[in-house]
């Protein structure tokens, strides 16, 4: 992530990553590397396991000023999506958005199924034990092939990683911002 796309320290929650005030959380789905063919086109890296929702007339926000922009096109290519914005009719004109991240807004995200969390969502929640005991903060989501990693972060520093499997993770508690666990004893 470039300088440039990311909010100042000071606006945001340590905890979550999440603006402080009542600000919309935007979350990155996209990067936007070069311009392609000469009618606006953008390269853009994708970052989110959901790129089909990125389609014309969508509204997405570029930058570290979350410039509202709206889609005219894409089409998924090799390096990632292929994406035109309105307003951008020329090369010259999409080279302005070069390596900025695009974002979509939290509050606009599609519901998901019971038991189903973004990330964002999970980040930021107090983990504690069956048995009451607290582990610490979810600090970080590790995607590997099986499945998810919840790397949970003590008050001290030390780190707890934790699969995100049924028989670890019972509950989540988005409302009380709490995730209940059992850890996994290792032999």
């Amino acid at each position: 992530m470039s300088g440039s796309d990311q909010m100042p320290p000071d606006s945001m929650n340590p905890g979550t990553g999440s603006p402080v005030s009542s600000e919309p959380v935007f979350l990155a789905v996209g990067k936007l590397r070069r311009t392609h063919g000469l009618e606006g086109f953008l390269v853009m890296e994708i970052l989110t396991d959901y790129p089909d929702r990125l389609k014309p007339n969508r509204t997405v926000y570029v930058g570290v000023s979350h410039a509202p922009v709206k889609i005219l096109a894409t089409r998924v290519v090799a390096e990632g999506l292929l994406i035109r914005f309105e307003g951008d009719s020329s090369p010259e004109e999409a080279r302005l958005k070069t390596n900025s991240l695009v974002f979509v807004r939290a509050d606009e995200l599609p519901s998901l199924p019971e038991g189903e969390y973004y990330h964002h969502q999970l980040i930021g929640l107090q983990v504690e034990t069956v048995a009451g005991e607290i582990l610490g903060t979810l600090f970080d989501i590790l995607e590997t092939g099986a499945n998810d990693v919840y790397v949970v972060r003590s008050p001290d520093h030390a780190e707890v990683l934790l699969p995100a499997i049924n028989d670890v993770i019972i509950s989540v508690d988005l409302a009380r911002k709490v995730m209940v666990v059992k850890p996994p004893e290792w032999d």
